[in-house]
């Protein structure tokens, strides 16, 4: 009997095997940093018990203010809602969050659950990455500082974004990464586009650092 096969939702693109060293060729340098590890988090935020509980077991402080996020040892914390947050980590840490904040929550009421199939990032980058993401969103992504995590349009569809080293991350849906793409492509084409080769510095190992 074959085994599952774990697959990058843009694995028709080639994407790994065009990927080089950014340099000053091109504009724009993005790629995709596939299979991550996502946990929804659901739960009160004015209950001490529970901002303590979730921050002991993820080993990062909750963010309680909207539209922000934390960071620590390869892990992202992302503020989605007054009630919602999404954990980002290495696909190695996920097993150990989840079932530390299970045993943590057990008691409080809250809700933990894996969607690491449901997600994926594309990291945009280069001296006209912040043009493209013009092009693509309604957003004005030009005062987003450090440390502010914002959902908008792309295109018809939606991600969520925050500032990366130089450049942007973009998280979205799995369902739309095809689309988010193509657009992604599309708007990059007066500039130059490279796929980029992330695997030193923060992005080693397929890492998460902000």
């Amino acid at each position: 009997m074959a085994e599952p096969t774990m697959r990058s939702p843009l694995h028709s693109f080639g994407l790994e095997a065009q990927a080089k060293t950014i340099d000053s060729s091109s504009g724009v340098w993005a790629n995709e940093v596939p299979y991550l590890g996502y946990i929804s988090l659901r739960g009160n935020a004015a209950d001490p018990a529970f901002v303590t509980a979730a921050s002991t077991a993820i080993g990062v402080p909750l963010p309680l203010r909207p539209c922000t996020l934390a960071a620590s040892n390869g892990v992202k914390v992302l503020w989605l809602a007054p009630d919602e947050w999404m954990i980002v980590c290495a696909r190695q840490q996920l097993a150990g969050l989840v079932g530390r904040l299970g045993q943590a929550l057990k008691d409080i009421h809250s809700q933990v659950a894996d969607n690491s199939g449901g997600y994926t990032q594309v990291i945009v980058q280069g001296r006209n990455a912040l043009d493209v993401l013009q092009h693509a969103s309604v957003y004005d992504f030009a005062p987003l500082d450090a440390g502010r995590v914002v959902g908008t349009t792309f295109g018809k569809s939606s991600v969520y974004v925050h500032r990366q080293g130089d450049g942007y991350c973009l998280m979205l849906r799995r369902s739309f990464a095809d689309y988010i793409w193509r657009y992604l492509v599309r708007a990059a084409k007066p500039y130059g586009m490279g796929i980029a080769r992330f695997d030193t510095g923060e992005h080693a190992g397929r890492g998460v650092a902000v």
